[in-house]
């Protein structure tokens, strides 16, 4: 994939999402029980799982799912997704929103998060909820890892929005990405090099979000983009200091990566490393406090444990009620592994415990 890149045949992030989907057409997932339909909402695709009506049933319960991906990867569409939120609508009962945003390079921040607050808006109009006979009341919008940023995001903006009549009842956040302001928390450092995402694999993640120059990717591995003499990140170190939000277990005997002098520069160059609108981990406590009741999903094998811990830490402290749900022996992205040939136990037990909770809960 890199090798096209450089020789300027295509993006490597094109080339490498046709070839999961070419696998991907090599699977077959049975859906007799739920129909599944395309739609578009206020310009977004989005795939609609419905369990069948029932005579005299009441409104059903609804998760409005952003798959991950890294904002480059993956679709809707895909078995792997189309599976999970399958399975979700079946166990759940629900109708389930799957929400196909667009994807870099076609486009970069903030159009993922404009899609996402576009479809869910859209399909939070009461006459669109009654269309598909679901109770206001009871709406989760979900995702997992940059489909997890995404739902967090939303989540936050949302909350902000006067107008609106309907709003999400709960959040549901799988490992979700949440935050660039310091890629050397104790998970960071920890797992760096672990496989499915390792740190510099993140890294450039969020450099073609942003659509960003891949020369800083060693600058902000150390932290230069968020040292003490950057000013424009001053205001925002409290709001992730590791060593207050983690608990010891996590912490061990990692040491903070903060740089006395750094590159103030790459704010300057790529501001979005500060918009809370990427990196909702950063929003201010007065948005904190409006997010609905909250679920986060955490694997100790994974770069992005300590994001999850260190906002449901947040939204503790905000006085939102949170379920933190850790996997001492999972890694990122298991959940979605649940069909041959990557059916991992791992799948089973995380995605078991996330539809427990959703059901308990909406």
């Amino acid at each position: 994939c890199h090798l096209i890149h450089y020789l300027r045949l295509s993006h490597h992030l094109i080339v490498l999402n046709y070839l999961i989907c070419t696998f991907d057409k090599l699977k077959s997932v049975s859906s007799e029980h739920i129909n599944i339909t395309d739609a578009v909402f206020d310009g977004v695709e989005v795939r609609v799982f419905e369990p069948p009506g029932k005579q005299d049933e009441m409104l059903k319960r609804s998760v409005v799912y952003i798959h991950g991906g890294g904002w480059a990867l993956a679709s809707a569409r895909t078995s792997l997704y189309n599976n999970l939120c399958r399975i979700m609508a079946e166990s759940l009962n629900a109708v389930v929103v799957s929400v196909e945003y667009r994807l870099v390079p076609e486009v970069c921040f903030p159009e993922q998060f404009h899609d996402a607050l576009r479809a869910t808006k859209h399909f939070l109009q009461p006459d669109v909820l009654a269309e598909y006979s679901v109770d206001p009341n009871r709406i989760a919008i979900s995702g997992d890892s940059a489909g997890g940023n995404l739902a967090a995001a939303v989540c936050q903006q949302l909350s902000k929005d006067e107008h609106l009549t309907i709003r999400p009842k709960l959040q549901a956040l799988i490992y979700p990405v949440l935050q660039a302001f310091d890629f050397n928390t104790p998970s960071y450092q920890q797992n760096m090099n672990m496989p499915i995402l390792p740190r510099y694999v993140m890294i450039n993640y969020w450099i073609d979000y942003f659509n960003g120059n891949h020369d800083l990717a060693h600058s902000l591995l150390i932290n230069n983009h968020t040292a003490l003499d950057v000013g424009q990140a001053l205001s925002y170190r409290g709001r992730l200091n590791w060593t207050s939000l983690l608990p010891s277990s996590f912490k061990k005997n990692y040491k903070p990566v903060v740089q006395t002098t750094g590159k103030a520069e790459i704010i300057q160059e790529i501001p979005a490393l500060l918009d809370v609108r990427a990196v909702p981990l950063l929003a201010e406590n007065e948005t904190l406090q409006l997010q609905p009741k909250t679920y986060i999903l955490t694997c100790e094998n994974d770069v992005l444990r300590d994001d999850g811990v260190m906002y449901a830490k947040r939204l503790e402290n905000a006085g939102v009620e949170v379920t933190l749900d850790h996997f001492d022996d999972c890694f990122h992205g298991c959940m979605i592994f649940t069909i041959w040939p990557t059916d991992f136990s791992a799948g089973i037990q995380t995605r078991s415990s996330y539809i427990k909770w959703l059901d308990e809960n909406l």
